[in-house]
């Protein structure tokens, strides 16, 4: 049985988090898997973890001191700065020191990488006899130094993985001249819900970490205007981070304290539970490289609209059939289209249903059997 290794930073709340487990769930039926992550945020896993997982923890219970950081910088007092400062240095170092260590010593068939960090140290340390494996789950989105070093970093990987084919082609492109071969594989969801949401409670959704990114601020921006014709309609917004003070305080400034809740982390059971009952997916980020979160809306059977600069959405969404996508972030027309849901329930249900049927090739049997037929090349290797 081939063993399989993931290099995570952690396995708390967050999209690359939610794929890895969910991979190595997928891995595990056929596999011997192992992550060995960086970082023990909680007791156990924020998401569910097949209990033939074997999850490795590289430093402990020492974790990153954000928090501590931002609050000394923001005290101005320099004794905490200087003490903050040293302790994050130790964390960083740490960090490279347990993960290059892992790699040297991992008797894994396949590692796969997970960060432009570790593709480096897995080029860089990993046994020539090991199939080497980097995972990109971010869009540029135009930044094309961020995307310059993850082309320099994948450069003498085996197989890069994308999660969109607009991603494959343009790493493919970038990645011509190196021995690694770019792969588009999707992220994928566990399998669709035993039932669709009935679409009928006046509900709007949208989940993701709280962090400027995702637009939150338009989306409140959004739920104010459609408030207007729609007084009861209500908006769960699930998921929690940096932004999350800034959004209560926005939510407050357009008193909407009443229609607007704030659920922060939830797990998946409770997630499902609110998208049942939920009627209109909404998303307004910048930029998403493929949308896990726009894929279990749609496998409920609810109508997603998203702003088409949101990369993953497009991939996803063909506007007009399971979706809609809104041009140039335009927020008026983003809650006319919200509005027109809202008033027409028979082309939510024949949306949602569309949106459903669209995601199928999405679950964990489907693109598991795209990740089986990969590894399965690494015998060439042995």
């Amino acid at each position: 049985m081939k063993k399989i290794s993931i290099l995570s930073l952690h396995l708390g709340y967050g999209g690359i988090e939610k794929c890895v487990t969910t991979l190595a769930n997928i891995l595990c039926t056929r596999y011997e898997v192992e992550i060995a992550t960086c970082y023990r945020l909680y007791e156990k896993p924020a998401f569910f973890l097949d209990k033939r997982v074997k999850v490795v923890y590289l430093n402990g219970d020492l974790k990153p001191n954000h928090e501590s950081l931002r609050k000394a910088l923001k005290s101005k007092n320099i004794l905490s700065i200087i003490k903050e400062g040293l302790f994050s240095l130790k964390v960083l170092s740490l960090r490279k020191k347990t993960m290059v260590q892992y790699i040297r010593k991992c008797d894994a068939d396949v590692i796969i990488s997970t960060r432009d960090i570790f593709n480096y140290w897995l080029s860089g340390y990993g046994r020539d006899s090991v199939l080497k494996i980097g995972w990109e789950h971010n869009h540029f989105h135009d930044n094309y130094k961020y995307a310059n070093n993850v082309s320099r970093s994948a450069k003498n990987l085996d197989y890069f993985i994308l999660v969109s084919s607009e991603l494959q082609k343009f790493y493919a492109k970038e990645l011509s001249n190196s021995k690694c071969m770019c792969v588009y594989i999707p992220n994928a969801i566990d399998k669709l819900p035993p039932k669709i949401a009935p679409l009928k409670e006046k509900r709007l959704v949208s989940v993701g970490r709280l962090s400027p990114e995702k637009g939150y601020l338009d989306l409140l921006k959004v739920y104010r205007k459609v408030l207007k014709k729609h007084p009861d309609w209500t908006l769960d917004i699930i998921g929690d981070g940096a932004e999350r003070e800034t959004i209560e305080d926005t939510i407050q400034k357009y008193k909407l304290q009443d229609k607007v809740t704030l659920h922060g982390f939830l797990g998946k059971e409770d997630i499902d539970a609110i998208l049942q009952k939920s009627s209109i997916y909404v998303m307004t980020s910048f930029t998403e490289s493929f949308g896990i979160v726009l894929i279990e809306a749609m496998s409920h059977g609810v109508p997603c609209v998203a702003f088409s600069s949101a990369e993953g959405a497009r991939e996803i969404i063909n506007s007009g059939e399971n979706g809609f996508l809104v041009k140039n972030r335009n927020i008026d027309a983003m809650a006319l289209k919200i509005e027109d849901l809202m008033n027409n329930q028979e082309e939510r249900i024949m949306i949602g249903k569309q949106a459903r049927e669209s995601v199928t090739k999405y679950t964990s049997d489907v693109v598991g059997e795209e990740w089986f037929t990969l590894i399965e090349e690494s015998d060439i290797y042995d």
